[in-house]
């Protein structure tokens, strides 16, 4: 039989244990409250063409390597349905173009002025929609008038003012707007005064670069970053007067996400510092030549400039 003293110690040394798995209790509830929540996951989208996928592709890509939890929207579809996307949260972040946001979503007045145009547009997305323009890159995807190096070398052509004193004795390649647009063929006339031999109209941006190929024209309008520029070995006339508007590419990305992410710009503008017209032509080419994989070729690129490990 217990005593009474056998009996208190027990129930003493039981409290004891009960006491301890209290504390112990409340010392995990604690740490769980305080632990910090898991990060949430960023949204990547892209318009829906090759260079925009690619871009998607590296944000993606040096993103989940610094541990964030990525999900890939890529190929959304035009400007604006990926405008929408981000502005209603369905995506954090997709490529954008300076002149495309001007033109397309401020619908503010064209300008030549890159510092301008990044600045207007950069103030008007956080004004009305919390949205952040990053630093843009090196990608300049405006319009550029291209030449065959042979043609280039017979009348030494580097820049567009070269190409007005032998214009009229060359056929020129676009499509179907160009003869109409204010950066177009009359912009050609007014910034430069230069008119053309030939005007010749072209549906799809393919046949314009297959035709210059074949020499059944000496001209053509193209994009900057258009893969066919390298692989076609062509000579991209520089704009020498500022006729063409700015379409430097950079990062558009959710405010909220930016202040719960505050390493997330850093990682997206490292990319961009990386990146430029010649560049982006030959990792466009990979694609569509090549037939790579979007992905592939980013990781590749972001392996080979150090901003990934290899």
């Amino acid at each position: 039989m217990l005593s009474v003293r056998s009996l208190k110690s027990q129930q003493e040394g039981m409290t004891m244990k009960n006491w301890t798995k209290c504390i112990l209790a409340a010392g995990i509830m604690a740490a769980a409250m305080f632990q910090p929540a898991a990060a949430e996951t960023i949204k990547v989208g892209s318009k829906n063409f090759t260079e925009q996928f690619i871009l998607a592709e590296m944000y993606a890509a040096v993103l989940e390597n610094a541990g964030v939890t990525v999900e890939r929207k890529i190929n959304l579809g035009g400007t604006l349905i990926a405008h929408q996307a981000l502005v209603a949260g369905e995506i954090d972040l997709y490529p954008e173009y300076t002149g495309t946001a001007l033109a397309s979503v401020v619908k503010g007045e064209m300008s030549t002025d890159a510092d301008k145009v990044y600045t207007q547009v950069k103030d008007f997305y956080a004004k009305q929609f919390n949205l952040t323009w990053l630093k843009p890159s090196g990608i300049n995807n405006g319009y550029v008038i291209v030449v065959r190096q042979e043609t280039a070398q017979a009348n030494n052509l580097k820049s567009l003012s070269d190409l007005a004193k032998v214009s009229k004795t060359l056929v020129f390649g676009g499509g179907a707007e160009f003869p109409d647009r204010a950066d177009g063929l009359p912009g050609l006339k007014r910034v430069y005064d230069a008119e053309f031999k030939e005007f010749k109209q072209f549906a799809k941006l393919g046949l314009r670069y297959d035709a210059l190929e074949q020499k059944e024209i000496d001209v053509a309008n193209g994009a900057a970053t258009d893969w066919q520029i390298g692989s076609k070995n062509l000579v991209p006339l520089a704009d020498d007067k500022g006729l063409f508007p700015p379409y430097y590419v950079a990062p558009v990305v959710r405010q909220d996400v930016l202040k719960a992410n505050p390493k997330v710009a850093e990682l997206l503008e490292a990319v961009g510092t990386h990146l430029d017209n010649e560049k982006m032509r030959v990792l466009n080419a990979k694609v569509e030549t090549d037939h790579e994989e979007a992905k592939d070729v980013a990781v590749d690129f972001l392996k080979e400039n150090g901003l990934l490990p290899k």
